[in-house]
Parts: structure tokens; C-alpha cells; sequence
């Protein structure tokens, strides 16, 4: 299987866990320590000496235009597709699953703690605040492709530039969304914890239901 049973699994989801609900808790309830997070982290990537860089502002912007929640969705549904055509059909309703559960987690916290925007924020980004949409969808969205799309890849070297990339990608989108003040620090923070909490949780499930899916006849000849 593309992935394996892991012992270790059950651990990484609570320790993410717990660390999401603390950092959630801090935000809801609002925590000095969290506010004083937000504003030491923000003001590295919001001053106006980097607002003055245009090609920085360019890439800020397109990153997270990239990034945006109907587009991860989207580039999800291109992977899925590929890996069916690919004979991969159980990695590829996976992924689908991934990222719509993903998302569905992502909008009940929203709506539970009920975080404002700063209070820059574009007119475009709307909605609550916590977490992040973006960075939820794409941690996903790498999430999927380090599992059950860059194994499948034959060259170590090529793998490896690959993982280097989304890596930065992740990185540089959190940065965008705190640039653009569509998100505090803490929002782009815990929305990558929150994912890799949910893909302890998806990896778990693929492991259960996996064999169960071949025994049908969609899924006979499937690999995965």
C-alpha cells in the first residue's frame, strides 16, 4: 500500500491535536499570549519597507490566488484524476475525501470560534478569520501528493526536489496570507496543524478501508 500502517500514527494526531486546541482556545477566548504572537510574527512580513518591493507584492498575490480554497480543490480533483487514470483508483477517492473532510473541519472551527479578519484586509477575503482557509487547503493538497503521488515517482532526485517545493510553497503561502492581512500568524499556524492532524486521521482510514474498497468490483484491479 501507498500507505502503511504506522503505530506512531495515533500519537502525531494527539499531539497536533492538542497543540490545535490550545492554540484555538488561546484565539477564542482571547489570550494575551496569542495576540502577542500575532503581532510579533505580523510585523515581519507586513512592513512597508517589503510593501515597497513590487515583485514581492506580485508573488504575495499570486500565491495565494493559487491557493485559494475552490482552487485547492481543483488541483485536487486533477490529481484524483490522474491517479484513476493511472489504475489508481482507491489513492485517488482518497484524496477526494481528504480534502473535502479537510475542509469541512476547517469551516465547522471557523464558525465556532469566530475570528475577525485584520482589520486590512481585502474586501475579497471575507469570513471568519481561524483558521486559515488557504493554508488549511493547501497543506492538504501537498499532504496528498507527499503520500500517494510522489512515491509513485521512480527518480529519488526528482522526489526529492518535489518535497523541497511544496515545502517552500506552504511556507511562502502562510507568509502571503499574513502579507496581504487576510489572516493573523496564528490563524496560517493552526490552520497547518489542524491538517496534519486530519491527515493522521485520513492516512488511518485509507489503512481500514483500503482492502475493504478492492473487494468491490470498481475497485478490483485498483492500485494502492
Amino acid at each position: 500500500m501507498l500507505i502503511v500502517p504506522d503505530n506512531q500514527r495515533w500519537k502525531r494526531f494527539t499531539i497536533s491535536g492538542i497543540v490545535f486546541i490550545i492554540l484555538m482556545l488561546m484565539i477564542k477566548f482571547n489570550s494575551t499570549i496569542g495576540t502577542t504572537m500575532d503581532a510579533v510574527f505580523q510585523s515581519l512580513f507586513t512592513s512597508q519597507r517589503l510593501e515597497n518591493i513590487g515583485w514581492f507584492h506580485a508573488l504575495m498575490t499570486l500565491i495565494s490566488f493559487l491557493a485559494s480554497p475552490k482552487l485547492d480543490l481543483l488541483w485536487v480533483l486533477i490529481i484524483a484524476i490522474a491517479l484513476w487514470l493511472r489504475n489508481y483508483r482507491i489513492p485517488a477517492v482518497w484524496a477526494i475525501c481528504t480534502i473535502v473532510g479537510g475542509d469541512v473541519v476547517g469551516t465547522l472551527v471557523k464558525h465556532f470560534v469566530k475570528r475577525a479578519r485584520p482589520a486590512q484586509h481585502l474586501a475579497a477575503d471575507d469570513g471568519y478569520s481561524f483558521p486559515s482557509g488557504h493554508t488549511l487547503g493547501l497543506f492538504l493538497v501537498v499532504g496528498i501528493l507527499f503520500l500517494v503521488v510522489i512515491p509513485i515517482i521512480q527518480k529519488a532526485a526528482v522526489r526529492t526536489i518535489c518535497q523541497l517545493l511544496l515545502i517552500f510553497a506552504i511556507f511562502f503561502l502562510a507568509v502571503s496570507r499574513v502579507y496581504l492581512y487576510a489572516h493573523w500568524p496564528v490563524d496560517t499556524i493552526a490552520a497547518m496543524v489542524l491538517a496534519y492532524a486530519w491527515l493522521q486521521v485520513a492516512e488511518w482510514l485509507y489503512v481500514a478501508w483500503a482492502p475493504k474498497l478492492r473487494e468491490l468490483k470498481i475497485f478490483s484491479n485498483s492500485i494502492y
